[in-house]
């Protein structure tokens, strides 16, 4: 006997989790990365020796948050075409590539610190504001995203679709402006 398509996608102990402690949970998670990684760029002193192949991670990250920007995009097109599977494996995916991203992002702003920006006159505005909008859609993306999954993986998918109505724009433009960051930034360094 074939599984129905709630039984594929549910996890059976996060239908047990409450809303209440998931969302707690997921916002404490959130917090807690958002303050590390404010340390770790603003804080931390950058390591005094680094090894050549942390200089090739800002690429890696462009390319790794260009596969997240296909994968999303992806997704939502099968979710359009009502391939529910399809689009589960998809943002998967991209939550996968994401977490990559995020893990190669910390390690090289580890070894760096703080990236200053160089370039004057009118990119200098344009790019300050890519990256500020950048940096505090990014503060709420991680939540949206794994809220999303939380209820989709609880097999509450009218919630699901509501949240993830917020949560594809937002992680789609934190994801192509971080690959405009990198090119930006790479012009002028």
């Amino acid at each position: 006997m074939e599984k129905s398509l709630d039984e594929k996608i549910t996890v059976q102990f996060l239908k047990e989790v409450s809303i209440a402690k998931a969302i707690g949970l997921i916002l404490f998670i959130s917090a807690a990365a958002f303050l590390f990684l404010i340390w770790l760029l603003y804080f931390k002193e950058a390591a005094e020796t680094t090894a050549g192949w942390v200089d090739q991670l800002p690429a890696l990250n462009a390319l790794l948050n260009s596969a997240s920007t296909a994968f999303i995009i992806a997704g939502f097109v099968a979710i359009k075409k009502k391939k529910y599977i399809t689009h589960m494996k998809l943002m998967l995916t991209a939550f996968v590539t994401s977490a990559l991203f995020l893990i190669s992002y910390l390690v090289y702003h580890n070894f760096v610190g703080h990236t200053p920006f160089p370039g004057e006159g009118w990119i200098r505005p344009v790019y300050f504001t890519i990256l500020i909008t950048h940096i505090i859609l990014s503060a709420f993306v991680v939540p949206l995203v794994l809220t999303s999954y939380y209820f989709a993986f609880s097999g509450k998918f009218k919630t699901h679709r509501k949240v993830s109505r917020w949560t594809f724009p937002i992680w789609l433009y934190v994801s192509i402006t971080g690959v405009v960051i990198f090119f930006v930034l790479n012009a002028y360094v």
